[in-house]
């Protein structure tokens, strides 16, 4: 019998890290894609209303629990609400950038695999937002919500959502914030080791409940994006992902080898 352990931290495999300058050129592309993307889906003003109206409509239809439940909850303490809108405006970009900077230093082939997704899921959401821009709840009369950003702030959006020039206000669905919150916690799972790793899932949680109570976002924004997210995984694997065989479903089978073949004969003397 041997005593099992948690495998030993591995070292990187810098043969799979990319150049950092091809990186650090690529990313900067990418956001400049995302920015110019999300500019590019502006001004829908009209058409972002009616299917804001429509989004609301379908998920009373079938049964959603309704956003203002969570936001019920932070507006109970100014100090709450506080925090979900910094945590909203600030843990978004850095907590990605962190993460693929870790990935990128300790776990270069899972950088290289998260890079990808990120990249996937993204391009999916800006294609999805030129095609159906969408009013955040915080903007549909309907919903009966507070701007808590708008009011208690801080808030990282422009007071005329039509006029917007840093931001498309009429970007919501599906969220790339829980999207990518969602890829952070799912790659850290990936590359660790720690038994305490799932607690990584606590940032997507706790971020689809900020985007949700500060009616960033609806129920919907937040199921399209995890089904984007689901495609993306599926099409794009880890490549190489060794199998665990200290898990006892992975165990190999041992093979019993002789020194002779008269050992393989029936009868033979041992």
């Amino acid at each position: 019998m041997h005593a099992r352990s948690e495998p030993a931290e591995r070292e990187p495999d810098t043969t799979a890290r990319p150049p950092l300058v091809r990186e650090l050129l690529l990313i900067a592309g990418l956001f400049l894609v995302y920015k110019l993307g999300r500019q590019a889906a502006n001004g829908h003003v009209e058409e972002a209303f009616r299917n804001a109206g429509h989004v609301w409509s379908f998920e009373r239809a079938v049964g959603l629990p309704g956003e203002g439940a969570v936001q019920g909850l932070l507006l109970h303490s100014r100090t709450l609400v506080e925090t979900a809108n910094t945590y909203y405006a600030a843990v978004h970009f850095p907590a990605t950038l962190g993460f693929l900077l870790w990935l990128y230093l300790r776990r270069p082939r899972h950088y290289v695999w998260a890079r990808r997704i990120l990249t996937a899921l993204t391009g999916a959401a800006l294609a999805l937002h030129l095609l159906f821009p969408l009013a955040p709840p915080r903007m549909l009369r309907a919903a009966g919500l507070v701007d808590t950003a708008q009011v208690y702030g801080p808030s990282v959006y422009g007071d005329t959502p039509a006029t917007d020039s840093m931001a498309n206000q009429f970007a919501a669905m599906p969220s790339l914030h829980l999207g990518w919150a969602l890829v952070v916690a799912i790659g850290l799972i990936a590359a660790t080791r720690s038994r305490w790793r799932l607690l990584w899932l606590l940032h997507p949680a706790l971020t689809l409940l900020v985007i949700v109570g500060t009616a960033n976002h609806y129920w919907l924004d937040a199921i399209v994006v995890s089904a984007l997210l689901a495609v993306a995984f599926a099409a794009l694997r880890l490549p190489g992902a060794p199998v665990r065989t200290h898990l006892p479903w992975a165990a190999p089978i041992p093979v019993q080898t002789y020194a002779s073949p008269a050992y393989a004969r029936p009868g033979a003397r041992r």
